[in-house]
């Protein structure tokens, strides 16, 4: 309920604060006086356009807060609030400077103005204006509908089925959309493994391939270099061998002489063996390098292919092989998303033909339901002086397509509602929203809310120009409706008629007067003497007397049974 609104700045109104209570409220006051203007400022706080205009001549910002106490938050508060009130508490504000700028808030947060819109919707139903909210909008007629019905089991199977095929068909879309890619990399994928499977990659093979491509590229030069160190250490004509054997001869000759040469003299026969030891390395070596011109071919040939393995993946030897150990897991993920495109469109397909029935048999029982909360509203709109309107609930059911990734997935079923009112004979049924008259208007909900009351979740209504062209005893009856409806929820009429503002629990009083050289508008809560003055004159005006006090305390007395 809205438990509080404050107006600062706009037009009339300099800085005005009202304290609401549960139950059926009334405002009153002279035409003129400024009801508008705070209704108007309630349509700014739930998201309306505003201007420039409406602020306050001298002032350089107008700003409107309501505070709301929800016992219940509806769960669309949460989702839209992104948490839940705290305390159950919400506040909106709304301000606009002279610049044009727009400000609002909740919470004292600052959110986008359609926020306040969205938020407004479930918070507050104003009716007889233009700005009026849900009740005029189709999809909330519908839901409303399923509500009297009781066909909230039916609708959320249907909302439930429709999230379900929703989600189907995005995991369908990703998987259909990648499909094209996805075969192009399992190609890919495929000849690639193949090609490094059929390479036979072993890990170090390029570093032992070029030692031993070095070694037969020199193989033929170190082959001659190891003749030619054999041949001068031992093999030819006056080799180190043979050098070495003279000058040993010789010193043989000499080793009595002195000790000293006779040890270096042996010294020459020991470097002569090592010397014939060498020569016969290098006799092997000989044999070692034999060159292999085949061999040679053979491992350039490798090198070459490994390398433009090398070059065209951008990896090493070592990193391919474990790149193509990794394939065969990329292979088999790609594989499994081309299954579960099987998958899911079978598991759509079963889905959408779930929801299919889901849908019909919802509208199957709209279309019963629909017949009835017609029948009630008009027994209601009889009673607000209407006998001769006529009310219809036009269903109309558009059928699921039948492509399963394409049909539209209406959010509420397949039917669209149009509340549909004749005002009088012989004038053609309009709906609701197109309707001219804010009087009939605002009857038309009074009795659409009143059939609707233990089902309808916005917590706030507001009638404005309800009593439009009706007299007292017709205004008895709309405040009989209006208290009964205040039940349930928090009902705020603007009204003119005694009738009807006696069946309020309580009463304000909406004046205008002069602050020194300017006008502002006030609104004061009535206590009991103060009410009994308040529907005196607004039975007789300035020509009220005491037998008009007593008839005001009679018509009060009588509403209140009915409190």
């Amino acid at each position: 309920m809205l438990r509080e609104l404050a107006v600062q700045n706009l037009a009339l109104i300099e800085d005005v604060r009202v304290e609401l209570q549960p139950g059926f409220c009334a405002w009153s006051g002279e035409t003129g006086a400024g009801k508008t203007l705070l209704l108007e400022a309630l349509g700014l706080l739930l998201g309306g356009r505003g201007s420039a205009d409406l602020i306050r001549s001298g002032s350089e910002e107008l700003r409107i807060i309501g505070r709301f106490e929800l016992a219940q938050p509806p769960p669309e508060l949460t989702q839209i609030l992104g948490m839940a009130p705290e305390d159950g508490e919400v506040i909106l504000t709304r301000r606009l400077n002279k610049a044009g700028r727009s400000s609002a808030y909740v919470n004292e947060q600052p959110v986008a103005v359609t926020t306040l819109r969205q938020l407004g919707a479930h918070l507050v139903d104003v009716h007889g204006q233009r700005e009026s909210l849900s009740l005029l909008e189709p999809v909330y007629q519908l839901r409303l509908l399923d509500a009297f019905a009781d066909l909230e089991p039916a609708r959320q199977k249907y909302t439930k089925l429709a999230d379900q095929v929703r989600q189907l068909r995005h995991r369908h879309g990703e998987l259909t959309a990648r499909r094209e890619q996805r075969q192009r990399d399992l190609a890919l994928l495929r000849f690639e493994r193949e090609e490094l499977s059929a390479a036979g990659l072993r890990r170090g093979e390029v570093s032992e391939l070029a030692r031993e491509r070095e070694r037969l590229v020199h193989a033929q030069s170190v082959q001659e270099f190891a003749v030619r160190a054999c041949g001068r250490l031992h093999d030819d004509e006056g080799s180190v061998v043979e050098q070495l054997g003279k000058l040993f001869r010789e010193g043989q000759a000499y080793s009595e002489i002195d000790a000293g040469l006779s040890q270096a003299t042996e010294r020459l026969h020991g470097l002569s063996a090592e010397v014939r030891d060498l020569a016969d390395m290098f006799r092997l070596l000989v044999q070692h390098f034999e060159a292999d011109p085949e061999r040679l071919e053979r491992i350039e040939d490798r090198l070459q292919g490994l390398r433009r393995l090398e070059a065209k993946y951008g990896r090493t030897i070592d990193d391919l092989i474990d790149y193509h150990g990794g394939l065969q897991q990329q292979e088999a993920r790609l594989e499994h998303e081309e299954s579960d495109l099987e998958a899911v469109t079978q598991e759509l397909a079963k889905a959408f033909g779930e929801l299919r029935r889901a849908a019909e048999a919802l509208s199957q029982q709209r279309q019963r339901a629909a017949k009835g909360l017609a029948a009630e509203a008009h027994r209601q709109l009889a009673d607000l002086g209407m006998a001769e309107a006529r009310l219809d609930a036009v269903l109309e059911s558009v059928p699921l397509g039948d492509d399963i990734t394409s049909a539209p997935v209406p959010a509420d079923g397949i039917d669209q509602l149009e509340l549909m009112l004749a005002a009088n004979p012989g004038e053609p049924a309009r709906p609701l929203r197109k309707v001219a008259s804010g009087g009939e208007l605002s009857r038309t909900m009074l009795a659409l809310k009143t059939v609707l009351a233990a089902h309808d979740q916005v917590g706030t209504l507001i009638f404005d120009e309800i009593d439009a062209n009706v007299g007292g005893r017709l205004g008895d009856v709309l405040g009989q409706k209006l208290a009964a409806l205040g039940k349930t929820h928090q009902v705020i009429c603007v009204t003119h008629l005694p009738q009807v503002a006696s069946y309020a629990r309580h009463q304000w009083t909406i004046r205008k007067r002069r602050q020194g050289k300017r006008t502002v508008t006030t609104i004061e809560l009535l206590e009991d003497t103060e009410r009994l003055e308040e529907l005196a004159s607004m039975m007789r005006g300035e020509a009220r007397g005491e037998t008009t006090r007593k008839e005001a305390a009679a018509m009060l007395t009588a509403a209140k049974k009915k409190w």
